[in-house]
């Protein structure tokens, strides 16, 4: 059974939604079941995976989304992507990496490891929603923590934070904190 209209469908569904989505939600959507969407899911994996499409059915966050494949993008990201919106500075992209290797994290905890106040680039950060409020630290002051979003997942084409670079030994001590906080 190739399960070819009902592939179709949640294609139509990712597509329009534009959003990485669940299962979950694809089945409710679409009113299949869950191991019908699954299938579906399987379809369009292997129907992306040919060389001659130029799209690819990524995981980013626990979900799925229609994407254009890294070679292609390279080539088109000039002029289809947010060109100046994404685009961020060193100090930036600087307290990113930090938020996403060291998450849960405060601001605190940011500046001991960046030895700079990050309060614009937190801000900026929030402001492209990159990173968000995750709760408060249980310490004094109960200072907010932070960490990274779908939208984070999403830009940088990650299933999970699982998937971020892994760390060389002597990179990865950059990121610990000291033990005075």
């Amino acid at each position: 059974m190739e399960l070819l209209k009902e592939t179709a469908l949640v294609e139509t569904i990712l597509f329009l939604e534009g959003e990485a989505m669940d299962v979950q939600s694809l089945a409710r959507i679409s009113g299949f079941s869950k191991e019908l969407t699954e299938k579906a899911i399987e379809n369009l994996c292997e129907r992306y995976a040919a060389s001659e499409s130029g799209l690819e059915l990524s995981r980013i966050g626990g979900g799925f989304a229609i994407s254009v494949k890294k070679d292609y993008w390279d080539t088109l990201k000039e002029r289809y992507g947010k060109k100046n919106e994404s685009k961020l500075s060193r100090a930036a992209m600087e307290t990113l990496s930090i938020v996403a290797y060291s998450q849960p994290i405060t601001r605190a905890e940011v500046e001991a490891i960046r030895g700079v106040n990050p309060d614009n680039m937190i801000r900026l950060l929030l402001d492209k929603n990159m990173i968000r409020e995750m709760g408060k630290k249980d310490i004094p002051g109960k200072p907010v923590q932070y960490g990274t979003t779908r939208e984070f997942l999403k830009i940088f084409r990650l299933g999970s934070i699982a998937d971020l670079p892994k760390l060389l030994e002597s990179e990865a001590e950059r990121f610990e904190l000291r033990s005075e906080l």
